[in-house]
C-alpha cells in the first residue's frame, strides 16, 4: 500500500472517532444541563 492511501485511511479514522467521542459526550451533558436548568430557574426543556 502507498503512503497516500494509509494517510486517508488515517485522516478518515481519526474523524470518524473524534465524531463518535463528540457526540457520545456532549449529548449526556446537554441533557443534564437542561435537567439543571428546569430544576434549579424552571426554565423550559425546549429552549
Amino acid at each position: 500500500m502507498n503512503i497516500g492511501l494509509i494517510l486517508l485511511m488515517l485522516i478518515g479514522g481519526s474523524v470518524g472517532v473524534f465524531s463518535t467521542l463528540y457526540i457520545l459526550i456532549s449529548l449526556p451533558v446537554i441533557i443534564f444541563l437542561k435537567i439543571y436548568r428546569k430544576i434549579r430557574f424552571g426554565a423550559s426543556l425546549y429552549d
